[in-house]
C-alpha cells in the first residue's frame, strides 16, 4: 500500500496510545475520589441525541447548534446528532427518570467523547474528551460554591500551570430582559462596526457579542452597558453569597462583568478557568447556573449548575503525572524445542500457558513469552519488564525459578508448585 493509500484518522480527532493513557487514567482517578467524595454519581448518556434536544437546550442561535454539530437521519428518518456538550443530556436523563424525586440535589458527573465540527488545532478537536459535573435541585448559592470548589481542586490536584478564575452573574432569564434591551441598543447604534456574526446574533443572542475577537466589535463593547449593573436585587444578593462562600473557603477569583459563556440556557453564576499555558485559547473549564433548562425541555421547574472541562487541556496546560511501570510478578519462559518444524519450535509450550492462567488466577500479575524469542531474549526482555520472578519450564515438568531483583537466586521445582513459591516469595517482601 503506498503513503497515498494508507487510511489516516479524521482531521481533528486523535488516537490516544499506550504511553498517553497514564495522565488520562490519572486525571479519571483524582475526578471519582474529588467528586464521588463530595457526593457526585457518574452518570454515561448515549453518544447520540434527538437533535431537537440541543436546538431546544442549547440554543439554535449558538455557534455549537448553528454550526457545530454532526447531525444525521437514521434509517426511520429521525434526526440525531452526536452529542456536542454533556448538560442537557444530563437533565434530560433526569427528566426521564423521574430524578427530581430524589433527595435534591442530585449530583452527577461524567466523562466521555463529544463531537463539534469547530475548527482543529493545539487542545481543541472535533473529537474531544470532557469531564462534568451537575448539581440539579438547588438554588442556594452554596451549591455554586462547592461545584466552584471542585473544579478548583481538581485542576490543582493535575498542576494546572497558571490558573486564574474569572466569575460573573448573568442573572435571571426574567431580570435580565431589561439589560438585554439596553445591550441591543447599544449594538444597533453601532452596527456599522460590529462583525457580520455579532449583527446577525442582535435580535436572537446579542450578550455573545462580548465574546468576539472582532476589532470593530471589540472597541465597540468596550463602552456596552455591563449586566451585572442591571441585576435584580436578589441576583445581585445570590452573587454576593457566592462570592463569600469562595472567599470563604480561600479562592481566588476576578470578576469580569464581559463573562458570558457560550450558551443560551446559563443564569445567575458562570465562571472560567483559564491558565496562561494554552495561550490565546486560554479556557481550561467553566461553567454556571442553568435554572430554566429542565423545564425548558419539558421537566419540573429545577434550578441546577454544572461545568466541564476538557480532559486534553488539561493534560496541555498541567503537569502530566508520572507513571510508574506496571509490575510483573512473574515471567514464563521455556526453553525453545531444539528439533523438529521450525514453526512448531517458536510457538509456546501448553505447559507455559497452563502456569500463566494458573498465576493470574491467583491474582499474580504475569506475562509470559509470545514472540519465539531464543532463552537469552527471553531473559532480557523479562529483566527490561522488571520482572521479579521468572520461571523456565522444562520439558520434564520442571521448572527453574529466578528471583531476578533479589540477587539472581534460583531454585528447581516441579512446575506446579511455581505459584505458590512466587507467592511465598512476595509475602515475604511485605512490610
Amino acid at each position: 500500500m503506498s503513503k497515498l493509500d494508507r487510511i489516516k484518522a479524521p482531521r481533528g480527532t486523535f488516537d490516544v496510545l499506550g504511553e498517553q493513557s497514564a495522565g488520562r487514567a490519572a486525571l479519571e482517578d483524582r475526578a471519582r475520589a474529588i467528586l464521588g467524595g463530595a457526593g457526585y454519581q457518574r452518570i454515561e448518556t448515549p453518544a447520540f441525541e434527538a437533535t431537537e434536544l440541543f436546538a431546544r437546550g442549547v440554543g439554535e442561535s449558538t455557534d455549537i447548534v448553528s454550526k457545530e454539530m454532526y447531525t444525521f437521519e437514521d434509517a426511520s428518518g429521525r434526526s440525531l446528532t452526536l452529542r456536542p456538550e454533556g448538560t442537557a443530556p444530563v437533565c434530560r436523563a433526569y427528566i426521564e427518570h423521574g430524578m427530581h424525586k430524589l433527595r435534591q440535589p442530585v449530583r452527577l458527573w461524567y466523562l466521555s467523547s463529544f463531537f463539534r465540527y469547530e475548527r482543529a488545532q493545539a487542545g481543541r478537536y472535533r473529537q474531544f474528551s470532557q469531564l462534568g459535573a451537575e448539581a440539579l435541585g438547588s438554588e442556594d448559592p452554596a451549591v455554586d460554591a462547592e461545584s466552584i470548589c471542585l473544579l478548583a481542586a481538581l485542576l490543582g490536584e493535575m498542576k494546572v500551570a497558571s490558573l486564574r478564575l474569572r466569575l460573573s452573574s448573568l442573572g435571571s432569564l426574567a431580570a435580565r430582559q431589561e439589560y438585554r434591551e439596553r445591550l441591543q441598543a447599544h449594538l444597533r447604534a453601532h452596527a456599522d462596526r460590529l462583525s457580520e456574526d455579532v449583527r446577525a446574533r442582535i435580535e436572537l443572542n446579542p450578550l455573545r457579542a462580548f465574546d468576539s475577537d472582532h476589532p470593530g466589535t471589540g472597541a465597540v463593547m468596550e463602552s456596552a452597558p455591563r449586566l451585572l449593573d442591571f441585576l435584580s436585587a436578589e441576583d445581585a444578593e445570590h452573587f454576593a453569597e457566592v462570592r463569600a462562600h469562595l472567599d470563604g473557603a480561600g479562592v481566588a477569583y476576578e470578576i469580569d462583568p464581559t463573562l458570558v459563556r457560550g450558551l443560551d440556557y446559563y443564569t445567575r453564576t458562570v465562571f472560567e478557568f483559564t491558565s496562561d499555558r494554552l495561550g490565546a485559547q486560554s479556557g481550561v473549564g467553566g461553567g454556571g447556573r442553568y435554572d430554566g433548562l429542565v423545564e425548558q425541555l419539558g421537566g419540573p421547574a429545577t434550578p441546577g449548575i454544572g461545568w466541564a472541562t476538557g480532559i486534553e487541556r488539561i493534560l496541555l496546560a498541567g503537569v502530566p503525572p508520572h507513571a510508574a511501570p506496571a509490575t510483573v510478578d512473574l515471567f514464563v519462559a521455556y526453553e525453545p524445542a531444539g528439533e523438529g518444524d521450525a514453526r512448531a519450535q517458536s510457538h509456546a509450550p501448553a505447559g507455559a500457558f497452563a502456569l500463566l492462567s494458573e498465576a493470574r488466577a491467583a491474582g499474580l500479575r504475569a506475562q509470559m513469552e509470545l514472540a519465539g524469542r531464543s532463552l537469552k531474549g527471553q531473559l532480557g526482555y523479562a529483566g527490561a519488564l522488571e520482572a521479579r520472578y521468572v520461571a523456565i519450564l522444562g520439558a520434564q515438568g520442571e521448572a527453574i525459578l529466578k528471583d531476578m531483583l533479589g540477587g539472581g537466586s534460583q531454585q528447581t521445582l516441579a512446575a506446579d508448585t511455581v505459584v505458590h513459591a512466587v507467592l511465598r516469595g512476595l509475602r515475604s517482601l511485605s512490610p
